[in-house]
């Protein structure tokens, strides 16, 4: 028996700044830079892609490029778009 899988899309439930700052929240726990940007990418899509680029001041080409799983954004561009998502930082001891 074949069994049919889809593809899981975490941008379909990102509809909620509670969903939104858990995903990103649980990717920073991995200390992975790569998760890290890939979250942002994924939120940026449920969110729009075109739009929040503009808010966070750069290209839409450059915000998929710099937020993929490949990317490794700048940190101008990494706090940007967590400006235009409306997403504060805080550092905390470990």
């Amino acid at each position: 028996m074949v069994r049919k899988v889809s593809r899981w899309d975490p941008s379909e439930y990102l509809d909620s700044p509670k969903a939104i700052a858990a995903y990103l929240e649980a990717a920073f726990d991995d200390c992975d830079p790569a998760l890290v940007a890939a979250a942002l990418g994924d939120i940026a899509r449920a969110m729009g892609m075109t739009q929040l680029a503009n808010q966070a001041g750069v290209t839409r080409e450059a915000m998929y490029k710099a937020l993929s799983p490949t990317g490794d954004p700048r940190l101008s561009t990494f706090l940007g778009v967590m400006k235009a998502l409306g997403i504060k930082l805080k550092p905390r001891a470990a």
